[in-house]
């Protein structure tokens, strides 16, 4: 977005220059405001589905890059309908936001939180690999699993299911293939009984130092006689 200027022209009074560079300076401040708020979901105060799309784009681009993996995780609240058919929206609306609360909890000030639609949420983690993604994805598990809802006196315990994919440059597709393989590892800890995290198996690198049995036979050939004493 191009930067508002505020230096005003040479020939504006010392008062009249002040006043215009205040309004440049409020204008800015709008601006940033809107530009945060298009990018925010209004409940949760996480950034929204457009946001989230544009930054795991950009950090599997970094992660081409660099090298360093991008770890993606999918969460979604268990039984979120009963909780709406039981006590109503208000309370799933305060769910949603005690959940959102946790997760800004539990993350580093780099990773991108995000909702990604009713009562889903996304987790992206630049430079996170497998093992450090899971760690993540248990510890926001942990918390919604034992910190309770509290309203009108009443206190409801939520649990949620996680779905991680990691991203090392290998695999095909973009952003959404992406979401889709996070999705079916989500949908796996649903079916094992939910309030889990399911994650995608490792990718182990090719062993490109190994070899085919005709180059070991001509390596045989070329050292192992050489150590038979009987030729």
């Amino acid at each position: 977005m191009a930067q508002i200027p505020l230096t005003p022209p040479a020939c504006l009074s010392q008062k009249e220059s002040c006043e215009i560079i205040s309004e440049l300076v409020d204008l800015r401040e709008q601006v940033t405001e809107l530009s945060e708020l298009v990018h925010t979901d209004t409940l949760t105060g996480l950034s929204n589905f457009r946001y989230f799309i544009q930054a795991l784009e950009q950090e599997m681009e970094r992660t081409r890059r660099t090298g360093y993996a991008t770890g993606l995780i999918m969460m979604d609240l268990d039984f979120f309908k009963k909780v709406n058919d039981d006590w109503g929206h208000d309370v799933g609306n305060q769910a949603l936001v005690l959940a959102s609360t946790l997760i800004k909890a539990a993350v580093r000030k780099m990773d991108a939180p995000c909702r990604y639609g009713g009562e889903e949420f996304a987790i992206i983690l630049p430079s996170t690999d497998r093992h450090n993604s899971m760690l993540v994805a248990e510890r926001v598990r942990e918390m919604v699993a034992t910190t309770p809802l509290v309203f009108d006196d009443n206190e409801l315990l939520l649990t949620a299911s996680f779905g991680i994919d990691i991203y090392t440059g290998l695999e095909a597709g973009g952003a959404e293939e992406m979401v889709k393989r996070a999705d079916s590892y989500l949908y796996q800890a649903k079916e094992a009984g939910r309030n889990r995290v399911c994650v995608a198996p490792a990718v182990e690198k090719e062993d490109t130092s190994s070899v085919n049995q005709d180059e070991k036979d001509a390596l045989f050939g070329l050292f192992g006689r050489a150590g038979n004493t009987n030729d």
